[in-house]
This record gives structure tokens, C-alpha cells and sequence, in this order.
């Protein structure tokens, strides 16, 4: 089975993001495929690269980063949702005259065609809110 996940929680505010990475993980480790992970409305803060929490806490940046280079799964952020809330890669930050940018490969600032498509290449898509 295929499946596809809808983060749409904040780090550290939300327990979203931690169910969803268990989740892919616990999927991965039965023997299903993970077609992508989406990140929605205040789910985008999991792709700054600016978060440092404390050492004894899961840094959730990463922890997805670690995902990606384990299984090549892809992380889309919606890229109205993510400029709306401060995060941006480089070509954002020049397009919009800022000085630095917090998004950075292998997460990819994407437009809600990338969210359907993810859903159609799933048999499940999972929204962890």
C-alpha cells in the first residue's frame, strides 16, 4: 500500500508533526511505500532550517531531513502557506527582496497541484492536524 501524509501542525506546538514522522516510519518499517509528505498551513514551520530546540528534544527539522536521506521520500511545502509565515528558500528571498531564507533542499516549496498529485499517487492520505 501507498501512502501519502498531510502535515498541517506546527513543531513543538502541535503533536502533528511527531505522530506523522512515527507514522512514516511505522509505515516504512511494514513494508509499504511512502509517496510523500505534504506540509500545510502551520505544518510548513517543519522545514525551517532555523529551529534549535533544546539538546534533549528531537530537532524535527532534521528528524524529516533523516527521513529523506534514509527513503527518498519527498517534502513539499505549500509555498503560499510557507511565505505567509516567514520561510522561504533563496530564490523566494531574492524574488521578495529579503536578506536570508530558512528553506533548504531536500524540502521543496511547492503549489497545492503538488498536494493532489500526492493524493492520487496514494492509496491513503493521511492529515495530521
Amino acid at each position: 500500500m501507498q501512502y501519502g501524509l498531510l502535515v498541517m501542525g506546527a513543531p513543538y506546538s502541535s503533536p502533528a508533526p511527531h505522530s506523522a514522522l512515527r507514522f512514516a516510519y511505522a509505515v516504512l518499517s511494514r513494508g509499504h511505500q511512502l509517496a510523500g509528505v505534504f506540509f500545510y498551513h502551520d505544518g510548513v514551520h517543519n522545514a525551517s532550517s532555523l529551529m534549535a530546540p533544546p539538546q534533549d528534544e528531537l530537532n524535527l527539522h532534521d528528524a524529516w531531513l533523516e527521513l529523506n536521506q534514509q527513503h527518498a521520500i519527498p517534502l513539499d511545502v505549500c509555498i503560499a502557506a510557507a511565505l505567509r509565515r516567514g520561510l522561504m528558500n533563496e530564490s523566494e528571498a531574492q524574488r521578495h527582496g529579503k536578506q536570508t531564507y530558512n528553506v533548504f533542499s531536500p524540502f521543496e516549496l511547492t503549489g497545492l497541484g503538488q498536494l493532489h498529485a500526492l493524493q492520487q499517487r496514494a492509496d491513503r492520505l493521511i492529515t495530521f492536524a
